[in-house]
């Protein structure tokens, strides 16, 4: 069984669950359906502003997708919230993203 198929149902449940909604965004993402993780994965980074986890997948889905215009601004915020939670290693690798642009 997909990990994708843990979280459908859970969030047609309760599709408010923001927890369950990255879960399947990052199940999705991971299973490499990234254009049907983009919608989970834009909820949770619209539901909080210092989440940056859901901001480099999108960020990475959208790339994926050839939306590199609109993954940018994206990929920047998630560095600079990386950059102000210290999280270095996800740093290391959104500063390597943006390199390419």
């Amino acid at each position: 069984m997909k990990k994708s198929e843990i979280f459908l149902p859970k969030v047609a449940a309760k599709p408010d669950n923001i927890l369950f909604r990255f879960s399947l965004g990052q199940a999705l993402y991971d299973e490499g359906e990234t254009a049907a993780a983009i919608p989970h994965l834009k909820k949770c980074t619209e539901s909080r502003e210092d989440w940056m986890l859901p901001r480099i997948l999108l960020g990475k889905a959208m790339l994926a997708k050839g939306q590199n215009c609109s993954a940018k601004p994206i990929l920047e915020a998630a560095l600079q919230l990386a950059t102000e939670q210290q999280h270095d290693d996800p740093a290391t690798e959104l500063r390597n993203i943006l390199a390419d642009f």
